[in-house]
């Protein structure tokens, strides 16, 4: 029994981004399952018959926290764009062992740094109130920002499982200086687990610059693969940033054995 847990690994979490669900996860997660980590998936709340157009940050990481704390050890937990955020929020409510952002979201106070970001943050004013409505994904969008480096056919396959996402989730992340009740704010002080952050030096979205400032405020280190853009999770590259992960993950448990 002894060997039995001394083998086992860590469960990690992981948390998929806007228009997603825990399918996005579909090749990445292999690695970590044949390292021997029990790999868990989920989609945020709003996707299983709730109201997407009701849900918020605040119900997003609320429900991952509740998976964090139902497992038998303190997971490892990575977010991937707007659930790089999420996964910031749930482990700020529920202790993780290691936290893992791949090109997150900013949270409350990060502003980010070009005219991309500064664009995506009033683009969807064009909608009227889009906070009360479910937001539809837009596929130039998505091509030219998000799955620009995948093969056409696969930026279509990866395209027609998207769906609507919570427009007030997206408008208390992308215009959080608006929002009175601070909702992505996340007190470094509440997140003791160690940080890797991760980022595309193509990335658009959320650039390099923006990921090295939300993980500078957790005292957390920052990966840059300078080839990849935003789709870490299945675009050309995304088997070494896997193996980036797995190496960190590798030195946590060693210093935690040592």
């Amino acid at each position: 029994m002894k060997g039995d847990r001394e083998s086992a690994r860590p469960p990690v979490i992981m948390v998929h981004g806007a228009f997603c669900g825990g399918w996005a996860f579909d090749a990445f997660r292999e690695p970590f399952e044949a390292a021997g980590h029990p790999v868990l998936t989920p989609d945020l709340a709003g996707r299983g018959g709730g109201s997407r157009a009701a849900a918020s940050m605040t119900d997003f990481a609320a429900g991952v926290a509740e998976l964090v704390r139902a497992q038998a050890e303190a997971p490892i937990l990575v977010g991937h764009s707007l659930g790089g955020l999420v996964a910031q929020l749930a482990a700020a409510k529920a202790p993780v062992r290691g936290l893992i952002l791949l090109a997150p979201s900013a949270p409350w106070g990060v502003a980010g740094g070009s005219v991309e970001e500064a664009v995506s943050a009033v683009s969807l004013y064009a909608l009227g109130p889009y906070w009360l409505q479910a937001i539809e994904p837009d596929y130039t969008i998505a091509r030219t920002y998000s799955f620009d480096r995948l093969a056409k056919a696969d930026r279509k396959a990866v395209f027609a499982r998207m769906a609507p996402e919570s427009g007030r989730a997206l408008w208390e992340t992308l215009n959080w200086w608006l929002d009175p009740f601070m909702t992505t704010m996340v007190s470094p002080r509440r997140i003791a687990a160690p940080v890797l952050g991760i980022a595309g030096g193509r990335d658009l979205v959320h650039p390099p610059a923006t990921v090295l400032r939300t993980v500078e405020r957790l005292g957390g280190e920052l990966q840059v693969f300078e080839p990849m853009s935003h789709w870490l999770l299945s675009e050309p590259g995304w088997e070494e940033v896997a193996e980036a992960c797995l190496s960190w993950i590798g030195r946590l448990e060693r210093l935690s054995a040592a």
